[in-house]
């Protein structure tokens, strides 16, 4: 009894002493396209500083390198890519110690004079999306934007917002300005609204008193129970109370031929 509640102990108490360390990967400029030649940053925000967070990427010539390792310079939990390249398109994300990851995010570099900046990470459901058609000397010239290879529509400053995005909005957008040129096309990700459980049925957080009796609780009984027992062994000061029954003599058996009794003498023994 009492190994299992010391077992139960050091499980719970497991329990309460692990933590979820996350971390989300940042880009500045916030784009999922990049002009040949600007300098970014890309910086993992955690919440835990002791996880020891690192950022990595995968590109048609290497995989799974970490910041300093041929490309960027690292500066505690951020990257500097000072000049960034059509080689260093790819996949980047963070990664503890542990090998927790962030999720991803998709980043690509073109040699071309348009690019399409839209959200590096999933849109939710119900939120508005922000697509902005761009020059390198420009930023407000007339876009033509395209979903899936279809034509939607010209903007004349060349932003185009989508309002309440839905899973039906979720394609490859990509956009054309006049006398410039097209941009790449960039995938936009639509995620669905995190479910909520009814008002009713949500239980509430436990506070630190009912951790205590989680944990407590089980040693408590056992310690209980085991005194208990203890109290209740047999020592060599009780009283034991024996019947002896004794054959009947042969005086006896003159007193009374017809009586088929037998007289049974009782008798008490202390034993201390």
């Amino acid at each position: 009894m009492e190994e299992t509640s010391l077992l139960l102990l050091l499980c719970v108490t497991s329990l309460l002493s692990c933590t979820t360390n996350q971390a989300s990967l940042t880009v500045s400029p916030s784009s999922s396209q990049l002009f040949k030649g600007q300098s970014v940053s890309l910086s993992c925000e955690e919440d835990d500083s002791s996880a020891g967070w690192t950022l990595r990427r995968n590109t048609t010539r290497d995989t799974r390198t970490e910041c300093g390792a041929d490309w960027g310079e690292p500066a505690g939990s951020v990257c500097n890519i000072g000049l960034i390249l059509p080689w260093d398109s790819g996949v980047y994300w963070c990664e503890s110690r542990e090998g927790a990851t962030s999720k991803s995010i998709n980043i690509s570099v073109t040699g071309g004079s348009v690019i399409l900046q839209s959200p590096v990470l999933p849109v939710m459901e119900g939120h508005d999306v922000s697509l902005h058609c761009k020059t390198k000397t420009s930023s407000n010239l007339p876009a033509a934007f395209y979903e899936d290879g279809s034509f939607i529509r010209t903007e004349p400053a060349g932003h185009m917002t989508i309002r309440h995005v839905t899973r039906s909005d979720e394609g490859l957008y990509k956009c054309d300005i006049t006398g410039h040129g097209e941009s790449p096309p960039s995938w936009l990700t639509v995620t669905g609204r995190p479910t909520e459980a009814p008002p009713t049925s949500a239980a509430p957080p436990p506070d630190s008193d009912h951790l205590h009796l989680v944990v407590f609780c089980p040693y408590c009984i056992s310690t209980f129970i085991m005194v208990s027992l203890y109290r209740q062994r047999p020592t060599g000061n009780d009283l034991l109370v024996s019947v002896v029954v004794t054959p009947p003599t042969q005086a006896e058996e003159g007193l009374d031929d017809d009586n088929d009794d037998v007289i049974t003498a009782v008798t008490t023994e202390h034993h201390f």
